[in-house]
């Protein structure tokens, strides 16, 4: 099967590109992990470990990777809707549905892994999928600039952790990064501090709409990489020098992830970058058949959301109880990540129109 072409999806959607779908179920996938992997901590496993560091390194990537193919396509839809204007009737049919689905979304998987029953939210956590909704309102305006200007927006977002500063939470802990005692408050958590706050994550989004645009445009893509190896060295570098950690979750560290550091993002962007070329030169060389993971990537939303009731179920039953063992829990995050495989493409030959995504699509249609 040729993965490089576009094709009707079993569930009736305008048409798509395998590769992508690939992209958007291995950002899912890792999701996932990262997310088991920090509910089902195995014992006797630290922060250094390199086992944590290769979970940390998963998650690192899974959420840029995620954040921009959503914002792929949610650019190219934005782009084939408003083809002819930005009539407000128009931008409000197919923003709407959007914001509110996305925010839905997000209260619920607060509520499914919420703090007080084992889990990592609040009800009111702003997360990733505000930032999507965020996104969703922007999306009409951003894609009718050209490329050169998408490059620009795209820079003045990844630099933004230089020019926020301190406010960007660096000496916030997890429990007051997704809590708020406050409307100002919340909003702070929502633009600048939060766990995936407006600036600097449109980055990724961002990041998303210059793919899009670049399909064509080979050799755009490889000066985004070669940037973003610039970066990287530059960044190793600076970490062997100084004897400060190249990267941490959160910390004193060149690349964080929370708060999202600069170097963090041109780097991120770079292994994006990378991800999408790889998936497509195999697209077209079909040296690997990856066809099998599209269907997972076709259900992102639904199984981000559906992740997150399992994980809320095993947080609860795991309050009090010991750490699970390092096979056992290795068992238990990978068999949990690679379940979501065969059910997606059950889901897509049994049922297809019963997910978030057909929902969306029957509410803004």
């Amino acid at each position: 099967m040729n993965c490089n072409h576009e094709s009707q999806t079993s569930s009736g959607d305008a048409v798509r590109l395998g590769h992508i779908d690939q992209m958007k179920a291995i950002a899912i996938l890792c999701m996932v992990e990262v997310h088991t992997a920090a509910i089902l901590p195995p014992e006797g496993i630290s922060v250094g470990h390199p086992a944590a560091f290769v979970a940390a390194a998963f998650g690192g990537m899974a959420a840029p990777l995620f954040v921009t193919v959503s914002g792929w396509g949610m650019h190219r839809g934005a782009k084939k809707r408003f083809t002819e204007g930005l009539s407000s009737r128009a931008w409000i049919d197919w923003v709407l549905p959007r914001v509110v689905l996305l925010t839905g979304c997000q209260i619920l998987v607060n509520v499914l892994l919420a703090a007080e029953r084992g889990g990592r939210f609040e009800w009111h956590t702003p997360g990733v999928l505000t930032l999507l909704a965020i996104a969703a309102i922007l999306a009409p305006l951003i894609s009718r600039m050209p490329i050169e200007r998408l490059t620009l927006l795209f820079a003045f977002f990844a630099i933004t952790p230089i020019l926020i500063g301190d406010i960007s939470g660096a000496d916030l802990n997890w429990f007051e990064r997704v809590d708020a005692s406050g409307t100002s408050e919340w909003i702070e958590r929502l633009l600048v501090n939060g766990t995936y706050p407006v600036l600097p994550w449109l980055a990724f989004s961002t990041l998303g709409a210059l793919l899009a645009d670049s399909e064509q445009k080979p050799k755009f893509r490889r000066v985004v990489m070669l940037m973003g190896a610039t970066v990287f060295l530059a960044s190793t570098l600076m970490s062997f020098r100084s004897g400060t950690a190249w990267a941490l979750t959160e910390g004193e560290a060149l690349l964080t992830f929370f708060p999202a550091s600069i170097f963090f993002i041109f780097v991120s962007a770079m292994f994006v970058f990378i991800a999408h070329e790889a998936l497509l030169r195999n697209a077209n060389s079909q040296r690997f058949d990856l066809s099998f993971i599209e269907a997972t990537g076709r259900l992102t939303l639904t199984i981000y959301v559906l992740h997150f009731a399992i994980l809320g179920l095993a947080a609860n039953a795991m309050i009090g109880e010991p750490r699970l063992s390092v096979s056992a829990a290795f068992a238990v995050t990978f068999a949990h990540t690679l379940a979501w495989i065969p059910l997606a493409n059950l889901h897509q030959r049994h049922c297809p129109n019963l997910s978030l995504e057909a929902l969306l699509r029957r509410i803004s249609s």
